[in-house]
C-alpha cells in the first residue's frame, strides 16, 4: 500500500480535528527522523497510523485487547493509553504494516518503555511536540527534539510527562517509569 493510500484510508478511521493533528505528527515525526538520521519512511508510516484507533468508542478499544489476550494490564490505566496498543494491531491487520519496529513505535507512543528504538523515541516525541500542541513548555520540548541527542530529548519529555501526569494525581503506567528510570541511572541520577 502507498503512503498516499495509507493516508485515504486512515482518514475514515478518524474524525477531522484528530486527522489534522496526526497529519501534524507526520511533518514532524519527518524532520526529527531527518535530524536523528533515521528511516524516514519508517517514521512517516508509524507517525500516520499512531493514532488510527484514537476515535474507537472505549467498549471497543476494550474488547480488542480482551481478543487479543496480550498485555491486559493496560486496561487498569487510564482508557487514553488503549488506543495505542490497538493501533498496532490495527496497523498489522488492516494495513498490512510486518516491520515490528513500526509496530512498536506506535503500540508505545503513548508511554515509552525501556530500551526504546529511535524509531519509537522519534515517534513519541513527534506526538508530543508537534505544532499544534499548545502547553506551557512545549517551546522547550520542541527545541531539545532537534538540538538534543535523541535519548537526552526522550528523558526530559518522558521526565515532562510523569510530571504531568503525577500533577493530575493518576496512575502511571508501568512502562513509563521502566523508561524514566532506564534514563535517569543512564545519566547517573
Amino acid at each position: 500500500m502507498t503512503f498516499e493510500a495509507m493516508q485515504k484510508k486512515v482518514a475514515t478511521y478518524l474524525d477531522e480535528k484528530r486527522y489534522a493533528h496526526v497529519l501534524r505528527v507526520v511533518d514532524m515525526a519527518e524532520k526529527l527522523a531527518e535530524r536523528h538520521g533515521i528511516s524516514v519512511e519508517r517514521a512517516k508510516k508509524a507517525a500516520l497510523l499512531h493514532d488510527v484507533a484514537k476515535n474507537m468508542p472505549k467498549e471497543e478499544l476494550r474488547q480488542a485487547i480482551e481478543q487479543s489476550g496480550c498485555d491486559l494490564e493496560v486496561l487498569n490505566f487510564h482508557h487514553e493509553l488503549w488506543h495505542a496498543k490497538v493501533g498496532a494491531m490495527i496497523a498489522k491487520d488492516e494495513f498490512n504494516i510486518e516491520e515490528e519496529c513500526v509496530l512498536d513505535a506506535i503500540r508505545y507512543h503513548t508511554t515509552g518503555r525501556a530500551q526504546m528504538t529511535s524509531l519509537e523515541m522519534v515517534i513519541y516525541l513527534a506526538d508530543l511536540v508537534e505544532e499544534g500542541r499548545n502547553f506551557p513548555t512545549v517551546e522547550q520540548l520542541r527545541q531539545v527534539a532537534f538540538d538534543e541527542v535523541l535519548e537526552d530529548a526522550m528523558a526530559i519529555a518522558i521526565r515532562h510527562s510523569i510530571q504531568f501526569l503525577a500533577s493530575k494525581s493518576v496512575a502511571i503506567y508501568p512502562d513509563s517509569f521502566e523508561c524514566y528510570n532506564e534514563h535517569m541511572l543512564r545519566k547517573g541520577k
